[in-house]
């Protein structure tokens, strides 16, 4: 079985993007040379939403990516720059994951993640997808 991994994160100023982007970008290219990473996607969205989404040989892959290089330096920063944050983890046979599938299981298996300052709707816990506009 694979494993795969959803975030989703909103910043919570506009001043946060471009050292938000930096880091990504340096987690991106962490990620390509990643050992045991199949399959990536990011995606931006309304309203300063992010998502990522992973398909991973194992979860030891994905803890070691997470544990280490450009991912491990920009963990800490996000609870200061999003006012929410979620995440889910599964397994599955398969390397295929869409959007829809990823937000759907965030929304049933999800958690939230620790932010700083949080949003009313990740304080009370409902920002565990977010709808289509």
């Amino acid at each position: 079985m694979l494993f795969a991994s959803v975030t989703r994160l909103r910043l919570r100023a506009f001043s946060a993007f471009l050292p938000f982007a930096w880091h990504t970008w340096r987690a991106n290219r962490q990620i390509a040379r990643a050992e045991g990473c199949l399959r990536s996607d990011v995606r931006g969205g309304p309203d300063g939403i992010f998502w990522t989404k992973t398909i991973w040989r194992d979860e030891a892959a994905m803890r070691a990516f997470m544990a280490s290089g450009a991912h491990l330096k920009a963990m800490p920063k996000l609870k200061d720059w999003c006012d929410e944050g979620s995440a889910a983890h599964w397994t599955q046979e398969s390397v295929e994951l869409s959007w829809a599938e990823a937000e759907s299981r965030l929304a049933q298996h999800g958690w939230t993640s620790k932010v700083l300052s949080p949003s009313p709707a990740h304080a009370a816990g409902s920002t565990l997808g977010s709808p289509r506009r």
